[in-house]
């Protein structure tokens, strides 16, 4: 297994107006003058920190993090009351990114994302083809119907009754039949005693699912309020209303993306995004280079999957851009 790449530090940052009254912040690391990489965080909501730029050879890559709207260092943060989320979908990201890009004066970047990232990076693929250079996504998820109903209206909880239990306790037993609906009017009740308490029930699920092994640290940051609020919300809020995308979208328009070289990384045991969505979309994708990594769950930082991840930018890395 191979270890991450040594830390470094930004040799950049700002705040980015995108409208709508949205900075989000960016951050570039690594050779200055190397092949431009963006790294799309999961989520939605999750925002970005200083291990992510590890992934990436800081001698060969120029690496780009930025916080989506609403959540990490971007403003106005989702846990602050008001927030206006209706300016908040996958579309405006991809036109954040696009922002982004011409505002870093990169003419084509490598385009990196796991999980909601995946999702972000597909519909920036598809949208914007002739500005990625390569895609490595890992954990893969469209928001099809089948892939949210597995995670939180109770597939995952077959695997974890005692988490799905606590998962499910906020949620009135006459509402437990549509949690994801149940918690959007949760998550949006005006009252801190109402609210605060389900975004630390939504976010723990995720934390306490993504690993083979319970990780105490990663639950434990996942319970703090204001982080929870604005990862639980802004989740709710794009999964209840399907990305804006039609159902199996990504998949179904995955031919767009036949002559950009890709890798896809999945964990052999991943519940957030189980490997059916992978396998579904490399068949609709048979370019992509498919590689399900042994005993790995969801999260991109398990030994297997990033020693895949690592091998995957390495073998990027000189492609012309």
């Amino acid at each position: 297994m191979r270890s991450p790449y040594p830390p470094i530090e930004p040799d950049a940052s700002g705040m980015l107006d995108v409208g709508d009254g949205q900075l989000i912040h960016w951050e570039t690391s690594g050779n200055p003058d190397g092949a431009p990489v963006v790294f799309l965080h999961g989520g939605p909501g999750g925002g970005t920190n200083p291990f992510q730029r590890r992934v990436f050879d800081p001698a060969k890559y120029r690496i780009v993090l930025f916080d989506q709207r609403g959540c990490g260092r971007s403003t106005p943060h989702v846990a602050d009351p008001g927030t206006d989320l209706s300016v908040n979908t996958t579309w405006h990201l991809v036109a954040d990114m696009e922002k982004l890009r011409e505002h870093l004066g990169i003419d084509r970047w490598h385009v990196f994302g796991g999980s909601w990232g995946s999702t972000l990076a597909l519909a920036y693929a598809q949208t914007h083809t002739d500005r990625v250079v390569s895609l490595v996504l890992r954990g893969i998820f469209t928001l099809r119907k089948a892939e949210l109903d597995w995670f939180y209206e109770g597939g995952a909880g077959a695997l974890f009754p005692d988490l799905r239990e606590a998962f499910v306790a906020p949620v009135p037993e006459a509402e437990r039949g549509n949690c994801m609906q149940a918690y959007h009017r949760l998550l949006n009740d005006p009252d801190p005693a109402v609210h605060v308490p389900a975004g630390v029930a939504w976010s723990v699920w995720e934390a306490s699912t993504v690993r083979l092994r319970l990780d105490p640290a990663k639950i434990a940051e996942a319970a703090d309020p204001r982080f929870a609020l604005a990862f639980s919300r802004i989740e709710n809020h794009y999964f209840v209303n399907g990305g804006w995308m039609r159902e199996g979208q990504l998949i179904e328009d995955a031919g767009l993306l036949a002559d950009i070289p890709a890798v896809i990384v999945q964990g052999r045991y991943d519940v957030c995004t189980p490997p059916f969505t992978a396998w579904d979309l490399h068949r609709a994708w048979p370019s992509a280079q498919l590689v399900i990594t042994p005993d790995a769950g969801h999260a991109f930082d398990e030994p297997a999957t990033l020693t895949a991840l690592l091998d995957a930018t390495d073998s990027f890395a000189d492609l012309p851009y």
